[in-house]
């Protein structure tokens, strides 16, 4: 194994499609000075199972606390920069909202978009990932959330 590869570590993130009346639960993002759009999603904390992380990351970046109800997919993306991304993507159901919380750092505001809006978006997505879970979703790619696993 070389040292480059002894150093490599994929950011491991999850994403959470949550739908409402036809519409997709986005997240508005400053990002560089430009308003990019994601869907509820973040970073995998230590000790902190996928399921949590993608309630967790909802609920930071929408103020929508949600119950997961299926597993979409795995994702891996390499960015512009060179930076590895593994991302576990879920569905969810939208069940309280809180819209006084405070949102994430970064985070405009949480926006209910339709599937034409979010297709005529694509220049503002935050990443490929961004439309591939959806269009994976829209295509009825759904698992049960027993494919995903903690083992203590």
């Amino acid at each position: 194994m070389s040292a480059l590869d002894q150093r490599w570590h994929p950011v491991v993130t999850v994403a959470t499609v949550v739908v409402r009346d036809d519409r997709f639960l986005q997240v508005e993002e400053a990002i560089g000075g430009r308003l990019m759009l994601n869907q509820p999603a973040g970073h995998l904390e230590p000790n902190e199972s996928l399921l949590d992380a993608a309630v967790r990351e909802t609920l930071e970046e929408t103020g929508w606390d949600v119950h997961l109800t299926q597993f979409i997919g795995t994702y891996q993306w390499v960015a512009p920069s060179g930076q590895c991304f593994l991302r576990f993507a879920f569905a969810a159901d939208p069940l309280t909202h809180y819209p006084e919380r405070r949102l994430d750092t970064g985070v405009v505001r949480a926006r209910w978009m339709t599937q034409e809006e979010l297709r005529a978006s694509t220049e503002h997505l935050r990443s490929p990932l961004v439309w591939e879970i959806v269009a994976d979703y829209l295509a009825g790619q759904r698992y049960p959330l027993s494919l995903v696993r903690q083992v203590a």
